[in-house]
């Protein structure tokens, strides 16, 4: 009986490690990333950035899911890489699909984030080799500024929309990078994007 309760006190764990990690980056999901950025930012103040690839569905129907999925986990070791040599005591995931979410601590001069997730941007555009060829993405990156006490949702949803601003931006020839600290909700509705996550059920600000 001892044998069979560590059996599955073992599985229990393997469950419960795989339900907090995606499959296929290893990367924290959305729950967990939540979870874990809510206890960093009841502590400080905090970045909370939110990237989304350029290209995605192009690469997906040209060159297959398989070169999507390249993609995606190269994406998640460039930014594992990043974090790890601008900030290590933060966190990167994967929201799903082509969108990821980092939260690390922030001084008091943004210009060093916005010099650092530009060098992100640039590093996340770099081509890559798959089945013989280069191929690329590009990636819009928004981060939003807060303080300590905030909101995980909250928090998402801001970054999300600098992100969006980021977007409109390159789509104009910027930057494809856009930080803000301005705490209250500038868009109206949510796109349709990650419908289900706390906060994205509202349809104005």
């Amino acid at each position: 009986m001892a044998a069979a309760w560590s059996s599955h006190a073992w599985w229990l764990r393997r469950r419960l490690h795989r339900a907090r990690r995606d499959p296929l980056t290893g990367l924290p999901t959305r729950t967990e990333f939540e979870k874990r950025a809510a206890r960093m930012l009841r502590a400080r103040p905090c970045a909370v950035v939110v990237a989304d690839l350029d290209g995605f569905k192009q690469l997906n129907d040209s060159c297959g899911h398989a070169a999507g999925d390249a993609a995606i986990c190269e994406t998640a070791t460039h930014l594992t890489a990043w974090l790890t040599a601008y900030e290590d005591r933060g966190l990167a995931a994967r929201l799903g699909g082509d969108e990821f979410a980092l939260v690390l601590p922030h001084g008091p001069h943004p210009d060093h984030l916005t010099s650092g997730l530009s060098l992100l941007r640039e590093g996340l555009r770099q081509p890559f080799r798959f089945e013989g060829q280069d191929v690329q993405v590009g990636a819009s990156i928004g981060a939003y500024l807060c303080s300590a006490g905030t909101f995980p949702a909250h928090a998402l949803r801001r970054a999300d929309e600098a992100m969006y601003t980021a977007k409109e931006s390159r789509s104009r020839g910027g930057g494809g990078v856009f930080v803000t600290d301005l705490h209250t909700v500038v868009r109206a509705t949510w796109n349709g994007r990650r419908a289900g996550r706390s906060g994205t059920h509202h349809t104005s600000a």
